[in-house]
């Protein structure tokens, strides 16, 4: 587990999860929490448990997403809202709920605005963060009334541009959005690249004037015995990969 002193404050409590200290096994070992993955559904409903027991709520108090990499972002009221959301961003003012995302790669964020004492999570893997995500996500906490210069922003665990190699074609989708993401590719031989996805993340924050971001500087790819990695699983030639969960919750009454 992972804390970030960026987002220490008394009104929320948050927590970016390894894959340790579950009771998932094989592939899955050990704290899977990916309701999507082939792992057996009361096992990873027990490491849901086990997440919730962290802070001291019942399990149907997470809210999870359906995520799709998409630039869908929801806000969550409690009321009308089911416990898997179909998004890839979700913000609340409620104090009962825990927002939560799961990732294998992609870039875990958490956020909270000081203002309106909003909290939000972000799903942004490459699709989601080219496409905006991070901007509709901004966007909407605007939308709430709130300041997004008030913005505490930490990004968890996830592949780092060592690790995350692509080919031309995705080098090219990047440049047709703009020429100055050349800057997050590290180019190599035979017509690939290393991604910079943690890097892409922080400027789309930047160009809104977010500047306060925390970083978990941790390769989940190159971190097997601690992080679920989508890719590495797919060069091990397995077939499916757990998820870690990154939560964050409001922790008191305050509006």
């Amino acid at each position: 587990m992972f804390y970030s002193d960026n987002l220490k404050n008394n009104n929320i409590k948050h927590c970016f999860f390894s894959r340790k200290n579950g009771t998932s096994r094989g592939i899955y070992e050990s704290l899977n929490c990916g309701i999507g993955s082939k792992d057996k559904k009361e096992t990873v409903q027990k490491n849901l448990e086990l997440v919730a027991k962290t802070f001291n709520i019942e399990k149907k108090q997470l809210m999870l997403m359906n995520q799709t990499h998409s630039s869908k972002v929801q806000i969550i009221d409690g009321k009308n809202n089911s416990q898997r959301i179909d998004a890839d961003a979700m913000l609340t003012n409620n104090y009962e709920l825990a927002l939560c995302v799961l990732t294998a790669d992609c870039a875990p964020i958490l956020v909270y605005e000081n203002d309106k004492k909003i909290i939000g999570c972000i799903h942004a893997g490459w699709k989601g963060a080219v496409s905006g995500v991070i901007d509709n996500t901004l966007n909407k906490i605007i939308e709430m009334g709130g300041n997004i210069k008030k913005l505490d922003v930490c990004i968890g665990p996830c592949i780092a541009q060592e690790s995350y190699e692509v080919k031309n074609d995705f080098y090219s989708k990047f440049n047709e959005e703009s020429v100055e993401n050349d800057s997050f590719f590290l180019k190599k031989e035979n017509d690939t690249f290393n991604f910079d996805l943690r890097g892409f993340v922080i400027k789309k924050f930047n160009s809104y004037g977010v500047y306060k971001i925390g970083n978990i500087n941790i390769d989940s790819f190159a971190n097997k015995k601690e992080y679920f990695s989508h890719r590495r699983a797919k060069k091990l030639g397995e077939n499916d990969y757990g998820r870690c969960i990154s939560v964050i919750k409001k922790t008191n009454l305050q509006n």
